[in-house]
């Protein structure tokens, strides 16, 4: 009697999920060819209130919000799949390497990535921002992406490593098929669907990380208007100005909750045992 709302409310999910999502991507493609003002540019007064010349008001510098605001999500776009693939070609080629290894360096391979998945992926992240000696969007993009291939190595491992001992992979090994064929063949295309979803969770990890980068001047730097740079500023004139703090916060929230709605829209889609219930 409850299959059919458990569905609806899955489906709902999903496209809850797509809408917020899709509204940031609409929004972060839109700023490569149109932007309401000079995001350098003083367009108005200090710390103006909202208008019909400037939608979400101005910064403590005279610059218009709702410019920042746009570019923040084409920030947080290209941080967060920049991020995810490099994420998931590290972690996923080091997954199969555990999966593939002998019984010692897979016991070592995983206790190494339990350890770094014990380090929150934040404090991973400054540390290779520090490492690096220089704080931009690239550097945090890829200290972001060596944080989460832990997480996505460690769950390759399993899925990998539950396909290895299926009679399917045996006869492929019995038929004379190399081990890259198998992996191309029959073990990536199984274990798949189950990455993607962790994906999108990474995505929006990655995101909420990036802007904590930013906030703590780790992350892209001026001129570039990431939403955590975009709080950071805010911080100080919050009483008087509260949508410089207020609008960035609801873009971090929206675009998380949209992230987390669609990789559960996703888990219900692909995984039968859910669809079914």
């Amino acid at each position: 009697m409850t299959a059919p709302a458990d569905k609806k409310s899955h489906s709902l999910a999903l496209k809850a999920g797509l809408l917020l999502v899709g509204i940031h991507v609409f929004v972060g493609l839109l700023t490569l060819v149109w932007l309401p003002y000079d995001p350098t540019a003083m367009a108005g007064g200090r710390l103006e209130g909202p208008s019909l010349l400037h939608w979400l008001g101005t910064d403590r510098l005279g610059r218009d919000l709702f410019t920042q605001m746009m570019i923040g999500s084409r920030i947080a776009l290209i941080v967060g799949i920049g991020a995810v693939t490099i994420g998931a070609i590290i972690g996923v080629t080091l997954g199969l390497l555990a999966a593939f290894a002998s019984k010692w360096l897979d016991d070592a391979l995983a206790a190494t990535l339990d350890i770094l998945i014990a380090f929150p992926t934040l404090l991973i992240a400054m540390l290779v921002v520090a490492a690096s000696d220089t704080a931009n969007l690239w550097s945090a993009i890829i200290a972001l992406g060596i944080a989460l291939s832990a997480i996505v190595a460690r769950l390759t491992r399993i899925l990998a490593k539950r396909v290895l001992v299926m009679d399917y992979i045996t006869a492929a090994r019995t038929s004379g098929s190399s081990w890259p064929k198998i992996v191309a063949i029959h073990i990536l295309p199984n274990i798949w669907p189950t990455l993607s979803v962790n994906f999108a969770l990474q995505f929006g990890l990655a995101v909420i990380a990036e802007a904590s980068l930013s906030y703590l001047g780790l992350g892209a730097p001026p001129p570039n208007a990431s939403w955590g740079r975009i709080l950071q500023e805010a911080q100080g004139t919050v009483y008087t100005a509260p949508l410089g703090a207020i609008a960035p916060g609801i873009a971090l929230v929206s675009l998380a909750i949209g992230v987390n709605l669609l990789a559960d829209g996703l888990r219900d889609t692909i995984d039968p045992t859910r669809r079914a219930r």
